[in-house]
């Protein structure tokens, strides 16, 4: 039996129709579909059909219940040995923050084919879906995505927050909604301005999204006011007292 192929596809921030045309049809033609809980995964059955094609549910609940990332390479290298077409169906973009390089190593060291279709990246499409642009000609023409998994100080975290609150231009966090405070904390102790402008939106590009704009001093009281919970991005900058300019 020859070796099957593994796509590792973008599902973007969250309505199905943000797939890329070549990710919808490397959906179509798989054999197996690995999903997770981010990105059109919930709406599969809407706009595909998946009758003859194995689903399978590898999700990564934050701090909840989770599918190991070897147990995720495992699934998707055995079912392409059984000569499958394989689709990694994951939120946002495979390479931002997603572990699909993880899984193209474990694919190129197995000896499988695997090919990466870009995806929508939820740090600059949900903010926009608030109406809240990353850059802003005239008032900054950079910006930072970081993850804001672990907090400032923890021994493992790789982001430098003194540098990311000296460097000017817009911060965007995902992933951080448990440690917003002391992300906060730690950016305004450095020197950013507390009243620098800052936006929330949870369930960006999805029927349930909420957003709330406030400052950065006051943005995990508004958040935690709010019961905002993951999946949300936050934007810490002066764009993101353009929400509601448009």
């Amino acid at each position: 039996m020859s070796t099957g192929e593994v796509t590792l596809v973008g599902g973007g921030p969250g309505q199905w129709d943000l797939l890329t045309i070549r990710g919808m049809r490397a959906l179509e033609a798989a054999d197996v579909i690995l999903t997770d809980h981010l990105g059109p995964a919930a709406q599969l059955t809407d706009f595909l059909d998946t009758s003859g094609k194995e689903l399978i549910d590898v999700s990564k609940l934050p701090y909840g219940k989770s599918v190991a990332q070897e147990r995720i390479n495992e699934l998707i290298i055995s079912r392409a040995r059984e000569g499958k077409k394989v689709v990694r169906l994951k939120g946002g973009d495979p390479f931002v923050f997603g572990r699909g390089f993880e899984e193209a190593q474990a694919c190129a060291a197995a000896g499988i084919a695997c090919a990466v279709v870009p995806g929508v990246t939820s740090a600059v499409s949900v903010p926009a879906a608030a109406g809240v642009p990353v850059t802003q000609r005239g008032m900054t023409h950079a910006f930072t995505v970081v993850s804001g998994h672990l907090p400032p100080g923890h021994p493992k975290s790789l982001v430098d927050w003194d540098a990311l609150a000296r460097v000017g231009g817009t911060i965007v966090v995902i992933m951080g909604v448990r440690n917003v405070a002391a992300i906060t904390a730690a950016l305004i102790a450095s020197g950013l301005a507390p009243d620098t402008p800052a936006a929330v939106i949870q369930d960006g590009e999805t029927a349930a999204q909420r957003a709330f704009s406030c400052d950065a001093a006051s943005l995990a009281e508004v958040m935690a006011a709010n019961g905002v919970a993951a999946p949300a991005v936050y934007v810490i900058g002066e764009v993101a007292g353009l929400a509601h300019a448009r």
